[in-house]
């Protein structure tokens, strides 16, 4: 039987299909080998060797960890964070991290499987739309720049919401060009099973950045409004929009009616005001509107370095254009981009979800500039010849720079300073030599500068481990178990700070005094919790058990003052944390 297709969609968006005129021997060409071996190499090598970060990764490993704990199916719809209610986030990935729970046991590596898988999925999804497009190694050179570049791969090692709303936000955009490209109905449906799951995994956002793209993308390539209303009606399939509220929708009927308060704080605080900066509690960063674009050129670091290249290389096109493809791509990551850019909220991860578009864009670039040419083209080099310039001033810098007397860290058995000297300049040495290879050889190319990406992600990875004690309890939490086994752990005003703590100690902890904006709401929706109590509450606790206070170094001097400070008998530094215990 014949698919059903949406002509009209078609006939609007439809490019038309051009042969491939490139001289030969100038084809790109990456291994697909060398694409999985990179993806797998930067996203799982090492990814359960660091502890639970503090603050957001503490945050949602410990709400799946209460899920599985609980019994109670309450929780799985209203999550908990430290035994209060927390309703900031859909629950897609905290029921992902639970089934990982259930199936590997909680450790670092289970924590960090749903954002690890999320990003090997957009490496595939890279492929495979490359393929569908008709240009597999463009697909194949983007999904080795996603995959490797620096900002991603540390996103792709850490629990958060993004790297998941990434996979599920690409999925429904390449779904939806081939919808209007194609215009079979299988695809517009798979684009909202996608876009249900991207709703699920961060809220309405998925909507707002989905709709921009598309809707932008549809006005420019129509040639009236009668037919850009034509290719909107499309988009009303009955299957495909009972399709998003049989998986969008449950849950958010569930939740308003499992806590009364869940429509105003999750639609109207989490969302609208997020947006215009007038959330409460204010804790988010806000910058300019330049914030996100530095930040750029970080995420895919060293790829993004190739755009000097393509500047160099400008008038050398030898490849027929697909000008529908091309405005895609820059509208799939420019949106989002601008979006938040203009939202009063603002954090460095919210960048990773543009990455896989920016990624397929700047190898389309590159492909259509031809610079797998000849030998001796020293565009290829700019790329390598930059960064070990820059790497090269910093290891410089850092080499004329006065050692601190306070910087204890040991990286590599390294102190901070050596081991900056050390990475710059071989970032540096590692920078001219992939520059010359990819001057001097066609064949490879600037795929030599996958060694500039490995060299930095170990460099990354090393500061990490050596870094631990400071942004991480998994240390506190080992001492706490082995010397401290009966006593009941405080911790003093802020939470995410400690936030991995309750995670390894398997258990709700109490907070004094708390300045906790994550409890902020939890602690509102149920005031008599006994999990955040006020100093007289430790005080008489205090009378009648063995208590130990986990505080910050910086607020030391704050505990000193509080009445029952000279009770305690002892104290042990661990990090930047200060056990105090009677």
């Amino acid at each position: 039987m014949k698919e059903m297709t949406y002509e009209g969609i078609a006939a609007c968006y439809s490019p038309r299909r051009m042969p491939d005129r490139r001289r030969p021997g100038t084809r790109l060409y990456v291994p697909l080998w060398l694409v999985w071996a990179a993806a797998f190499s930067f996203v799982l090598i090492g990814l359960g060797s660091s502890g639970i970060l503090d603050n957001n990764e503490g945050l949602y490993a410990e709400i799946p960890r209460e899920m599985l704990a609980s019994h109670d199916w309450r929780i799985w719809v209203i999550p908990h964070l430290n035994g209060l209610p927390y309703m900031e986030k859909p629950p897609l990935l905290y029921w992902l991290t639970a089934l990982s729970f259930s199936l590997f046991g909680e450790s670092e590596w289970s924590v960090r499987a749903v954002p690890a898988l999320s990003s090997l999925a957009c490496v595939a999804m890279l492929l495979w739309f490359g393929r569908a497009q008709g240009r597999p190694q463009v697909g194949r050179l983007a999904a080795l720049m996603f995959a490797s570049g620096i900002g991603v791969a540390a996103m792709s090692r850490v629990l958060m919401f993004d790297m998941l709303l990434t996979a599920m936000l690409t999925a429904a955009l390449m779904c939806a060009y081939r919808f209007l490209t194609e215009g079979a109905l299988r695809w517009v449906r798979w684009t909202y099973v996608f876009l249900a799951l991207a709703v699920l995994a961060k809220g309405f956002v998925a909507l707002v950045l989905f709709g921009l793209v598309v809707l932008i993308f549809m006005f420019g390539n129509t040639r009236s409004p009668s037919a850009f209303l034509r290719g909107c009606l499309g988009w009303f399939e009955p299957w495909g929009m009972l399709i998003f509220c049989a998986i969008a929708v449950p849950w958010h009927v569930a939740a308003t009616l499992t806590e009364p308060s869940f429509a105003w704080f999750y639609f109207v605080n989490e969302h609208v005001l997020r947006f215009l900066g007038l959330r409460e509690p204010h804790d988010y960063h806000a910058g300019g509107w330049w914030y996100y674009l530095p930040r750029m050129a970080i995420y895919l670091f060293p790829w993004s370095f190739l755009l000097p290249c393509l500047l160099m290389g400008s008038r050398r096109k030898s490849h027929v254009d697909d000008a529908r493809l091309r405005r895609f791509l820059l509208l799939a990551w420019l949106m989002p981009l601008i979006f938040f850019s203009a939202s009063s909220a603002k954090a460095n991860y919210y960048l990773v979800a543009v990455m896989p578009f920016a990624a397929f864009h700047l190898a389309y670039l590159f492909e259509k500039q031809d610079f797998q040419g000849a030998r001796g083209d020293l565009a290829r080099a700019v790329p390598g010849l930059v960064i070990a310039v820059l790497a090269a001033i910093a290891s410089v810098a850092a080499l004329l720079r006065a050692q601190d007397s306070h910087q204890t860290l040991l990286i590599l058995g390294q102190p901070q300073r050596e081991f900056v000297v050390l990475a710059s300049g071989g970032l540096a040495v590692l920078g001219f030599a992939c520059a010359a290879l990819a001057w001097r050889s066609a064949r490879v190319g600037v795929l030599s500068y996958v060694v500039l990406a490995a060299w930095s992600a170990g460099a990354l990875i090393a500061v990490m481990l050596a870094a631990e004690p400071l942004i991480s309890t998994r240390q506190l939490a080992t001492y706490l178990q082995t010397e401290m086994p009966g006593r009941t752990i405080y911790l003093y005003r802020n939470f995410e700070q400690h936030s991995s703590l309750p995670f390894y100690r398997k258990q709700p902890l109490p907070v004094i005094d708390s300045h906790s904006s994550d409890l902020f709401w939890g602690n509102k929706l149920r005031p008599d919790n006994g999990i955040i109590i006020s100093p007289d509450q430790f005080a008489r606790r205090m009378q009648s058990q063995a208590v130990a206070v986990v505080v910050m170094t910086d607020q030391v001097r704050e505990i000193e003052r509080a009445p029952f400070f000279t009770r305690f008998t002892g104290e042990k530094k661990i990090g930047e944390r200060i056990v105090f215990f009677n």
